[in-house]
């Protein structure tokens, strides 16, 4: 299949590697040079815009960090919409389901379809095609692109209604983000009364506490201090905001989500938004006066 696709950074650039190692003739896009020399480099054609690629290709994929970026792609000046062969757009991003009502119906004026397909499993599940993508959109065009979807995850159908995709990763991400905070506190907590942070995992992921970030992320991100899960804090918090904004416009109350992001815009505002997710637990850390860290022996050293 001829894709193009926009947008490749530390998510996108897997996918679309993925896809080429598949054997899928790809056209890329990116404003970083670099990450486009980096594809050119295992076989994809570069394209100057995205108007360019949806002249040259009928399926177009983009994976982008914030919902304006993504309209702005598919929908303005030089973008998508604009193109002459395109017939659909598959939206990989995180968007909100407002947002991807919005865009599906501009696109829709000119007889593109879009899909949005936001995806799940961090850059671990990219790098191995092992993402869950949750895909919302007209059946058979869904079913189009399926055998390409194959080489980035496990394609999950979620509706055919505009949005539901996204409304599944913003539930999904707000259970992953409150597992992460509330798992700092946690170990934090252990810390701080001199419980060593290897044994508590070892303890929490035997029992009924265990979730994502016990079972994987503080094991092999926070303990040995590296902080390179590869997603920034700054957008988690983002997708914790549109997810509260969708639990507001349905009438749901989400008030553990508010208080997860308030941890999350702590960390913004004091690591920076560019900062690794896993960085939520430093806010707590600097307040108790103790690190949440496993040196050779298994030890935890207060600050």
């Amino acid at each position: 299949m001829d894709i193009g696709f926009i947008g490749l950074g530390q998510m996108g650039f897997h996918m679309a590697r993925r896809l080429l190692e598949a054997g899928h003739r790809l056209i890329v896009s990116d404003t970083r040079r670099d990450a486009v020399d980096r594809l050119t480099a295992l076989g994809a054609q570069a394209a100057g815009s995205a108007r360019e690629i949806a002249d040259a290709v009928e399926t177009v994929m983009a994976s982008l960090p914030t919902p304006e970026i993504v309209l702005e792609v598919a929908t303005g000046k030089g973008g998508v919409i604009e193109g002459k062969r395109v017939r659909r757009f598959v939206d990989l991003s995180t968007t909100g389901a407002v947002m991807a009502k919005r865009i599906f119906e501009l696109l829709n004026e000119k007889g593109i379809v879009q899909i949005d397909c936001p995806v799940s499993g961090g850059v671990t599940g990219a790098s191995k095609g092992t993402l869950a993508l949750m895909a919302s959109g007209p059946r058979a065009q869904v079913a189009a692109i399926e055998p390409a979807l194959a080489a980035i995850g496990r394609m999950f159908f979620i509706s055919e209604r505009p949005g539901a995709g996204q409304t599944m990763k913003l539930c999904n991400n707000f259970l992953s983000a409150a597992a992460m905070t509330a798992t700092s506190e946690a170990m934090v907590m252990g810390v701080k009364a001199g419980l060593d942070p290897r044994i508590m995992l070892d303890v929490i992921n035997s029992g009924t506490g265990r979730n994502t970030a016990t079972e994987d992320k503080f094991g092999r991100v926070v303990l040995p201090r590296t902080f390179d899960l590869g997603f920034a804090v700054g957008l988690m918090t983002k997708d914790l905001k549109l997810c509260l904004g969708e639990g507001k416009t349905l009438g749901v109350p989400m008030q553990v989500a508010e208080a997860v992001t308030r941890v999350l815009q702590m960390a913004c505002d004091e690591n920076g938004p560019d900062k690794d997710l896993t960085t939520v637990v430093q806010p707590v850390e600097r307040r108790a006066g103790v690190e949440v860290r496993a040196e050779r022996l298994g030890a935890a050293l207060p600050k």
